[in-house]
Parts: C-alpha cells; sequence; structure tokens
C-alpha cells in the first residue's frame, strides 16, 4: 500500500532537484510524475486503502 506513496515521493524530489529540466517533457522525469500520479489516483488514496485493508483484517465497516 505504501510503494506508490513512496515512488510518487521520490518522483516529486527528483523533479523539484532537476528544476526546469524536471518538468520538460524531452527528460524522463515529468513522465515519472505524472504516470504516479495516475496511478496513486486510479488506486486510490491512502486513507481509502487504509479503510479497505482495515475491514478485510477486521471484518469492522468503518465508513459508510
Amino acid at each position: 500500500r505504501n510503494n506508490c506513496g513512496k515512488a510518487l515521493e521520490i518522483a516529486r524530489m527528483a523533479r523539484d532537484i532537476h528544476g526546469g529540466n524536471g518538468i520538460a517533457d524531452e527528460f524522463h522525469v515529468i513522465r515519472h510524475v505524472m504516470n504516479l500520479e495516475a496511478v496513486n489516483t486510479y488506486e486510490g488514496t491512502h486513507d481509502i486503502h487504509a479503510l479497505i485493508l482495515g475491514r478485510a483484517q477486521t471484518g469492522l465497516q468503518a465508513f459508510g
């Protein structure tokens, strides 16, 4: 559950380190950031994953 979040954190840091080149499309940094942002969005937020995993482990509904 944490791997996408960590990868996104590292990709954002790489974007910041590269400065202007970090957002230029001729470099791969921004491509990785955008791919990870998309994965993070369609996989669901960190909090939703925690609620779903908690329900699976305990059998207790924590939402809705």
